[in-house]
Formats: C-alpha cells, sequence, structure tokens
C-alpha cells in the first residue's frame, strides 16, 4: 500500500467540514457570547467553562475509548454537538442555553480528538499513520480557512443563527461520514503488552520519559499559543487601528496555509522526538517574530512559517504517542489533551493580566519562551539516551 486506504478519504472528508463548522462558530460564538452577556468577562467566563470541560474530559477520555466502541463514540459526540448547536439557534439570548452548548463543545471536542487519534493506526495501519495524520491535518486547515473566511459573510447574511445551524450540519456530515467509513478502530495487541502490567504501571513502562516530556512540551507549547491568541486582537489594532481585522485575517489565513504545507516537509525529512523538539522551537520563534515585524509581506511570511512548523509538529507528535499499543494510545491521548488543554487555560489567564502591564511583544516572547525551554530539555534528554544508549567500542 502506497498509502491510507481510499475510503478514509471519506473519514478526512467529514473532519474537514466539522473542522470548518468550529472554527466558522469560534467566530461566530464569541461575538455571540459577547453580544448576550455585554462584555469581556462574560465572554471569558464561558470560555473558562468550556477549557474546563475539555479538561475534564481528558481525564477520562482514555478509559471511555478502551472500554466503548471508538466508532460510536465519534459519532455520538458529534450528534450531541450537533444537537447543542439546533437548540442554542432555538433559543437565542438564553444564557443558561450559551453555558450548556460551551460545555458540550469543549467535552465533545476533546473526546472525539483523541477517539481518533487512538484509532487511526488501526484504521490504515501503523504503516501508514503519518500519511493518514498528514492528510487529517491538511484537512483541518482547510476548514480552516474556509470557517475564519466565511465567518463574517454568514453571520452577516443571516444572524448567529445561521452560524449555529451551520456548525451543527458540519458536525452531521462528521457523523455521517463516520457511519459510512468500513474501517476497523482498534486493534488487539499481543497479550503480553496488556496484560504483563497493572494498568498504571503499564502506561508508565509504555511511554518512559520521553513521551512524558513531549507530553510535557506540547503542553507548554499551548501555554505559549494562548499568549498569542490573546496579544494578536492588540497587535493588530496597533498595526492598523482603522482595520484591525484585516491584520487579524492576513495572520490566520497565512498561519492556516502554512499548516497545508506541513504534510509535504513530513515526507522529506526524519521524524521523531529531535524534529518534534527542533519544530516547537521553530513554531516559537514564528510567532514572537510576528509581533516584531510590520504587517503585509513580513508579517505573512512568518505566519505562513509558524503554521508550517505547528502543523508539522502536530504531525510528528500525534504518529509518535500512535506508535504505543492501542489499549495505551486512549490514555496517552487523553493525557495529552488535558496538559494540552490545562496549558491553554492557564495561558489564556495569566497572559491577559501580563498583557495588561506589558507589551505583546514581550508577553509572546516569555510566554513562548517557556516552549523553547521545554522542547531544548527534551532534546538534552534525547541527546543524553542515544550517548548511553550507544555501544562502547572496545580495543583489541
Amino acid at each position: 500500500m502506497t498509502g491510507p486506504p481510499r475510503n478514509f478519504l471519506v473519514l478526512v472528508f467529514g473532519y474537514s467540514c466539522s473542522a470548518y463548522g468550529n472554527y466558522l462558530n469560534l467566530v461566530a460564538l464569541s461575538l455571540y457570547t459577547l453580544a448576550v452577556t455585554g462584555g469581556p468577562l462574560g465572554v471569558g467566563i464561558v470560555m473558562a467553562l468550556r477549557l474546563g470541560a475539555g479538561f475534564g474530559a481528558g481525564l477520562v477520555a482514555g478509559r471511555l475509548v478502551n472500554r466503548f466502541d471508538r466508532r460510536r463514540l465519534m459519532i455520538g459526540t458529534d450528534l450531541v454537538q450537533a444537537t447543542a448547536m439546533v437548540v442554542l439557534a432555538a433559543g437565542q439570548g438564553n444564557v443558561p442555553l450559551l453555558v450548556a452548548a460551551a460545555v458540550v463543545l469543549g467535552a465533545g471536542n476533546t473526546l472525539f480528538t483523541v477517539a481518533l487519534r487512538s484509532s487511526v493506526p488501526a484504521m490504515v495501519g501503523q504503516e501508514q499513520r503519518v500519511k493518514a495524520n498528514g492528510r487529517l491535518v491538511t484537512g483541518r486547515s482547510l476548514g480552516t480557512v474556509l470557517g475564519f473566511a466565511s465567518a463574517g459573510i454568514v453571520v452577516a447574511a443571516g444572524g448567529f443563527d445561521a452560524a449555529f445551524y451551520v456548525n451543527a450540519a458540519s458536525f452531521v456530515v462528521s457523523a455521517a461520514a463516520l457511519a459510512a467509513l468500513r474501517l476497523p478502530t482498534r486493534t488487539e495487541d499481543h497479550p503480553a503488552t496488556t496484560q504483563a502490567h497493572p494498568v498504571k504501571g503499564r502506561l508508565l513502562a509504555i511511554a518512559g520519559p520521553v513521551i512524558v516530556l513531549m507530553v510535557a512540551v506540547r503542553g507548554a507549547d499551548a501555554f505559549g499559543s494562548a499568549s498569542h491568541n490573546m496579544a494578536i486582537p492588540l497587535y493588530a489594532n496597533q498595526l492598523d487601528p482603522a482595520d484591525p481585522a484585516f491584520v487579524m485575517s492576513q495572520f490566520w489565513a497565512s498561519w492556516a496555509i502554512g499548516t497545508l504545507l506541513a504534510h509535504q516537509v513530513v515526507r522529506r525529512v526524519a521524524l521523531g522526538e529531535r524534529a518534534f523538539a527542533l519544530g516547537t522551537c521553530l513554531m516559537a520563534v514564528s510567532f514572537v517574530l510576528a509581533f516584531a515585524v510590520p504587517a503585509g509581506p513580513a508579517l505573512i511570511g512568518v505566519a505562513l512559517l509558524a503554521g508550517l512548523a505547528d502543523g508539522f509538529t502536530e504531525i510528528v507528535y500525534t504518529s509518535r504517542l500512535q506508535e504505543a499499543p492501542d489499549e495505551q494510545r486512549g490514555r496517552l491521548f487523553g493525557m495529552s489533551a488535558t496538559a494540552e488543554t490545562a496549558g491553554f487555560a492557564v495561558g489564556m489567564v495569566t497572559s491577559s493580566a501580563v498583557l495588561e502591564v506589558a507589551p505583546a511583544l514581550t508577553v509572546v516572547t516569555m510566554f513562548h519562551g517557556v516552549a523553547v525551554l521545554a522542547a531544548i530539555g527534551l532534546l538534552a534528554v534525547t541527546f543524553t539516551r542515544r550517548r548511553t544508549a550507544a555501544p562502547v567500542v572496545q580495543e583489541s
């Protein structure tokens, strides 16, 4: 086989549609929350509830994807999220419905992601998982570009309810694609890998210090990413007070196009922990540079490079965790989702506070510096382990 099964493209299509709806809704729901709650505090509370639900789902997602059928879990989360958006659209202005929808979206997205990432090796085979992950990242990037680009048009033409109905429809398409998919979502590992140790010891033995460090780096990266998400509106307003939305569109569209190119880069480099660490460093530096250059070609180029590094590290990271036996993948990705959600939540709270007293460039440098230090630590560990494992040549 030269690539993933052809019917895997059905899943990629559904995933792309879901991503489109999610990123369209990211804009629409933020504006809707601001209108309903009357201020940024309400937006912050709803976002905190959404992130908190995602964090809680990450704690139990590993157990759920091991215990229940993964395809049914993914279909179920899609349909529950679709229902939440339909109810929200029908009950405009209802704050309790808004809060409930935010919780459902946060938990549903985490559970779906853990189940999907755990299932990919079973769907396509271990030897094709990198290509499959690349196609999923590419599909999501296309959805991101189209979602961001059309959000303003959809809301202007049909209001918030139209955006919510489009998002609900995207979840239904994703669920239909999964229902039509005829690929396994679970593999049976050799009994020795699943019965030799207690559950906690087994997970620790399989994960090892390097994987734990990779998860920590991913959490630190999410911590840093929160800072540029909070700072980009301020910096865009500074660069072009007359039209800050145009600057933000330049930034995010260029970033998304960069993630589209990541699949091409993955094919040409050696993958592993070092590639992940170096990609994280490049991504962090690129995001910092984005706040040091003027709007226009320089910003577009730096944002594109940041997106390229972002997509590259995600493919490498996901593919590396998928090397674990099937029984452990869910727990690893659940742990990863928890770390990423916690990092992003803490980063949003702390960076928003620091932005009150420090310029955007300083804040983004500080927060992404944490990710760079974590990645350097991972590099140091991998070099040390390789040197220790190298055979000693004795003179005769």
